[in-house]
């Protein structure tokens, strides 16, 4: 992997941090945002996945199904299919409480649903930043 193709993955994944953190960050405190909080976490995935496709020079489609993108990262790395459950749980959350009538029955994610969002979300992120070699990490 030459140095510009390092840099991208690094952006994917430094983007997907940030989705992390924007997920702890607007679920923390009164008043939290849960549905956007949610959402953040949908994206954290995506992009990991995404940083780990770039990493391995495959094409990746403009899609926001990350059960697809887990299966095509399952081709480099077979380990990846212990995500499909976890990728069919966050895919929804792209749009499920970001619009009206997107797809959820509830108004708002409850804090349960939120919880584990975050955490198969980082656990997707840390699987993917530890396959990485430490130059392509951010």
């Amino acid at each position: 992997m030459d140095e510009a193709a390092r840099e991208l993955v690094r952006d994917w994944l430094t983007r997907a941090s940030h989705d992390l953190q924007a997920a702890r960050t607007l679920a923390a405190g009164e008043g939290p945002l849960l549905d956007m909080a949610i959402y953040h976490c949908q994206q954290a995935a995506e992009k990991a996945v995404k940083g780990w496709l770039q990493s391995q020079d495959d094409p990746f489609p403009k899609t926001h199904d990350i059960e697809d993108l887990v299966a095509q990262a399952a081709k480099w790395h077979d380990d990846f299919n212990r995500f499909a459950k976890a990728a069919a749980v966050l895919t929804p959350y792209v749009s499920a409480f970001r619009y009206p009538g997107g797809g959820s029955d509830e108004p708002m994610p409850s804090p349960e649903e939120f919880d584990n969002a975050l955490q198969q979300a980082q656990t997707m992120y840390d699987f993917v930043l530890n396959l990485l070699p430490a130059e392509a990490r951010p």
